[in-house]
């Protein structure tokens, strides 16, 4: 679902049952169902000094929570978020495939849809394209403005545009579980009112019985 389906998955060597591997991408998002008693985890590679931030929000089943565990890649316990709706967590990385995991197993019978989204920060590949730029324009002394100034600009509003794409989708994210939420909540106004209007018609009916049966033993009792 989402634009995370255009996410490749791919699988790692001899991963876990349950893993797969993200391509990397600066900034990807996705959205999965797991099944009740079902433990899912994901890698994702990563640089040194670079920066991995993952949010993550259950959208849909019972309690609306689930437990969440981030692994360094020497498999050290980074995160681990026990039964909670959402969670945001950054940390700064080194070289080596980083696991996360959705672990639903405390849950016998309901599923849980999920959504999480991942933004890789200094992988590399930005700053390797300023440093091609400054080779085109070293030595063009004519140019009024520093390519240092047009970098920092274009940066900001890729960074700005890279925001409200985050807030957006978050939002869609919230907007959805709100509407899981008072789907349920109809749906259980509605049974609860056809429980109570049967509970009243089964009074009702009680009622005119046993008004009419203190009659008949009235008449009874003259003859």
């Amino acid at each position: 679902r989402g634009s995370g389906l255009s996410l490749l998955l791919l699988l790692v060597l001899a991963p876990p049952p349950g893993a797969a591997e993200f391509s990397p991408s600066l900034d990807s998002d996705f959205t999965f169902t797991l099944p009740a008693g079902r433990r899912e985890c994901f890698y994702q590679p990563m640089r040194k000094e670079a920066s991995l931030e993952l949010e993550y929000q259950v959208l849909d089943g019972a309690g609306l929570d689930v437990d969440f565990q981030l692994l360094s890649p020497n498999g050290e316990t980074l995160v681990f978020d026990e039964r909670k709706s959402d969670g945001v967590h950054t940390v700064e990385t080194e070289d080596g495939d980083y696991m996360f995991c959705f672990d639903n197993t405390f849950s016998t019978i309901s599923e849980k849809v999920i959504f999480f989204e991942l933004i890789l920060d200094n992988m590399g590949e930005e700053g390797q394209d300023q440093e091609d730029w400054k080779k085109y324009v070293t030595g063009t002394d004519l140019l009024d403005m520093k390519l240092e100034d047009i970098l920092e600009s274009i940066n900001s509003v890729k960074a700005r545009l890279s925001k409200s794409v985050q807030i957006q989708t978050l939002l869609r994210a919230f907007e959805a579980r709100d509407r899981n939420i008072q789907e349920s909540n109809f749906d259980r106004v509605n049974f609860w009112s056809m429980v109570n209007l049967g509970v009243m018609v089964v009074v009702s009916a009680v009622q005119v019985y046993m008004l009419k049966s203190l009659f008949e033993d009235k008449r009874k009792s003259r003859t």
